[in-house]
């Protein structure tokens, strides 16, 4: 580090009053130097991402309590994570839903749309008050070994989530090429379209950002048509939305009401919010701009997530309306009427109809025309290339922050885009379309796995005040965090043990067991840090520095990162072990 680097050393008091605590005491940073400071001049490269540049905020004198130019200012990372609301496995939970409950699950959608906004305001909050992402605050304050592992954790499911987008993109191609592209290809073409997108921030964060609101436009129109076209009961639509209930619902319907939180909230999209709000000029020395930027980055989150509920509510309504109680013998003699060359989809047998988002886009081409199915596949085909994009993203973010990694996003798009891809090649060459749709429930269960690593996290740091200050949740967030968190990873335990109950293998119920030992005493312990940073300070048995948090985390507080000036660090000190 260079002498001005040592000359801006500083100290602070101590924000928790309780030696040894989690507050500790603040002191200097040590000497190993921070991803946040601008590069020495003896560097060769700077690294470039996301944040090469910052969007100004600015300043609007006329409009103290409200201003639209600050909240055009401050949009963008919202609509970038709403796309995860939107990805392909979305879709499919969405037509499920409606094929499988009709109108009934409505209101599922909506709740799930509402805790998964107050859990993405804690990943955003944490990134704005301190200028570090998620990951990055995980590689300060956890020890080694958990970090790795929890990196690992949230790899796996940035890596499911990548296959979903490559299953969607390649099904949208084969539909819209009327079958001349395979599926394969289609795989192999999304390779290339990833390399050519991703480079768009070269022009700009702006336009980027952009790029990404024409495609949500692209599947609002276009999901949207076959609302119109479809004529859903808009009765049956505000009842399923406001009325929680199920009449005659049995295990089929409860699965799928499970499905479709697993697949709204997405645990990478925690970690993705947190670094999306770095994108914009905030002095985080100035608490009214922190209060600010928190209060524009929900608002505009708001607007994001009812945009991706509208869209969600276009799905589930057109495939509840047309296709609920339908039989597989219904929809076979409409395709056979209709010159389908996809009625061998459908056995002409009474077994209730089952869609994924290739018989979805057929069964519309049957009943409303050709118009329908391309239309469909065009929205599916959007859908995959925007959260493809920021899957990517989100895999470049964790990989820096929780390694302190800096590899060109060549390099990574290289590296996730071929362990995505390697195993739907395979099934997309060598298996049928029925293989390669039903990969989706494979990789649900494994993203919902994955969801306590990204839930028990962000609400870990959000409420430590030595992280947050001023901002740390207060006993209302802490409580009804801890209690949605809960909610949701129960749920989403439930449906995995639905998903393996109905594998019927001794083999793979006795590998089952044996994993979900290890996994849950992972999430224990992560549970246990979590307690403790939410007020249970007896937990710690009076050494919270070995049981969990590392020492010197280096949280870079505020400071005037955005200016490039003096950058503030601190870290808490708390007895450490040897060799973390």
């Amino acid at each position: 580090m260079g002498s001005s680097d040592m000359e801006r050393k500083a100290s602070y008091e101590d924000v928790s009053g309780e030696p040894g605590g989690l507050g500790g005491v603040v002191s200097t940073i040590s000497s190993s130097r921070s991803p946040l400071q601008p590069p020495e001049d003896t560097e060769e490269e700077p690294f470039t991402t996301y944040f090469d540049s910052k969007i100004p905020i600015p300043e609007d004198e006329t409009h103290s309590c409200f201003s639209f130019r600050k909240l055009w200012a401050f949009t963008g990372p919202g609509f970038l994570m709403s796309i995860a609301y939107l990805d392909p496995g979305n879709i499919e939970s969405d037509l499920q839903s409606g094929a499988v409950a009709g109108f009934k699950l409505l209101w599922v959608l909506l709740l799930a749309t509402v805790i998964g906004l107050l859990l993405q305001r804690l990943a955003a909050r944490l990134g704005v008050v301190t200028g570090l992402h998620l990951a990055e605050v995980c590689h300060r304050q956890y020890h080694k070994f958990p970090r790795i592992i929890l990196w690992l954790m949230v790899e796996l499911a940035i890596i499911g989530s990548d296959m979903q987008e490559v299953i969607g993109s390649a099904i949208a191609i084969n539909l819209l090429s009327v079958g001349k592209i395979p599926l394969w290809g289609g795989v192999l073409i999304t390779i290339a379209d990833t390399f050519v997108f991703l480079f768009l921030d070269k022009y700009g964060l702006r336009k980027l950002e952009a790029f990404f609101g024409f495609l949500i436009t692209i599947m609002a129109l276009t999901f949207g048509y076959e609302y119109i076209t479809v004529k859903p009961n808009q009765e049956k639509v505000l009842q399923g939305l406001f009325i929680p209930y199920c009449k005659d619902c049995g295990t089929p319907q409860l699965e799928q009401a499970v499905g479709i939180v697993g697949a709204v909230i997405m645990p990478h999209n925690m970690y993705l919010h947190s670094a999306l709000v770095k994108s914009r000029q905030v002095d985080r020395s100035n608490k009214r701009q922190v209060r600010e930027a928190n209060k524009y980055f929900f608002i505009e989150s708001c607007i994001a997530l009812f945009v991706s509920f509208i869209i969600n509510i276009f799905v589930v309504a057109v495939f509840a309306e047309a296709f609920f109680n339908k039989t597989n013998a219904d929809v076979n003699q409409v395709c056979v009427n209709s010159s389908s060359p996809h009625s061998s989809l459908f056995p002409n047998n009474n077994e209730t109809l089952e869609v994924d988002i290739y018989k979805g886009g057929v069964v519309l081409g049957c009943y409303f025309g050709p118009a329908a199915l391309y239309i469909w596949a065009i929205g599916i085909l959007a859908a995959g290339q925007s959260s493809t994009m920021t899957g990517t993203y989100s895999g470049q973010f964790v990989m820096e922050g929780f390694l302190n990694l800096r590899w060109s996003r060549f390099a990574r798009v290289l590296l996730t885009r071929s362990i995505a891809v390697t195993p739907t090649l395979f099934v997309a060459i060598f298996q049928d379309v029925e293989h390669l749709t039903g990969m989706n429930d494979f990789l649900n269960v494994l993203m919902s796995l994955q969801l306590p690593f990204a839930l028990i996290p962000v609400l870990t740091f959000t409420s430590l005040p030595t992280v947050m200050h001023d901002f740390a949740n207060g006993l209302f967030w802490k409580v009804a965090g801890g209690l949605l968190i809960l909610l949701i990873c129960s749920i989403n335990m439930y449906f995995v043990v639905a998903y393996v109950k109905d594998l019927h293998n001794l083999g793979l119920y006795i590998g089952a067991a044996v994993l979900s030992v290890v996994y849950l005493s992972f999430v224990a312990y992560l549970t246990w840090l979590c307690l403790i940073a939410l007020g249970a300070s007896f937990l710690a048995c009076g050494n919270t520095g070995r049981l969990g948090f590392a020492a010197r985390p280096e949280l870079f507080l505020l400071g005037h990162v955005d200016s490039d000036t003096s950058v503030t660090r601190m870290w808490l000190r708390i007895p450490r072990d040897p060799g973390d």
